[in-house]
């Protein structure tokens, strides 16, 4: 998943960046107003966490202007929004919400606090209520990073991590390469190489079973689908070219 931090103090944007990278995710970062509209405009992402002091105006603004679309950005006026801010009273936490954060966490925060309200945010899109993922046979647990087809466990990287769990909030669905780009890259990846498909070919020979039925299929000239593991598998020589 793709998050956009909106915060000016560089110490803190250094710590959350680092965090969130080690928790799987992909992390693009502005400094203000001006730098948050031009990535919201320049890519989609899952959840933007906004400070509200920012140098060149407040971030209830920020979130005013994406909720009522005139900040047509590529995210759209349903993205996840967690204002994280020294402003403590109620009457900014109240505002804060009636403005349209979808949470609100006051500084300073225990970072491991931030990362499970950062899931539980994610998980509203996936229509999940729970930190464990199950599609079928596959099971996520986002919480522990860990993964798991049946009883084997499953090592993966960060990034197979959060390829996978991108396709489990989409089972059956078709992802083009292009969208997994977009969502589990930052925007320092380079569009042109072949680094989603290396990922999701390693992805795959992780989750096969020991058969060699695969669980992503390959939908020629379209992307991957994550089939439901409670089914038949695809065979791998009928999976397409990874």
């Amino acid at each position: 998943m793709r998050v956009l931090v909106v915060e000016d103090e560089e110490d803190l944007v250094e710590a959350l960046r680092y965090g969130l990278v080690r928790a799987g995710y992909a992390v693009d970062v502005a400094y203000d107003l001006e730098g948050a509209t031009h990535k919201l405009y320049a890519s989609a992402y899952d959840l933007m966490v906004l400070d509200l002091a920012l140098p060149d105006g407040d971030g209830f603004d920020l979130c005013r202007a994406i909720r009522s679309g005139r900040l047509a950005g590529e995210s759209g006026a349903d993205l996840r929004i967690l204002m994280l801010t020294a402003r403590d009273r109620l009457a900014d936490r109240v505002r804060g919400l009636d403005e349209g954060a979808d949470d609100y966490l006051v500084k300073p925060f225990a970072f491991p606090e931030l990362l499970a309200r950062v899931r539980a945010l994610l998980r509203r899109d996936s229509g999940g209520g729970s930190a464990v993922w199950t599609v079928g046979e596959l099971r996520l647990d986002t919480a522990r990073r860990e993964a798991f087809r049946a009883e084997r466990s499953l090592h993966l990287t960060p990034k197979e991590f959060a390829v996978l769990r991108y396709l489990m909030s989409r089972p059956g669905q078709v992802v083009s390469a292009e969208e997994l780009l977009e969502h589990v890259w930052d925007e320092n990846a380079d569009p042109f190489t072949n680094t989603v498909r290396v990922t999701v070919g390693t992805l795959r020979r992780k989750l096969a079973a020991p058969d060699g039925t695969q669980v992503i299929e390959t939908v020629v000239r379209h992307g991957y689908r994550l089939r439901d593991t409670g089914t038949a598998g695809v065979p791998a020589a009928d999976a397409g070219p990874s």
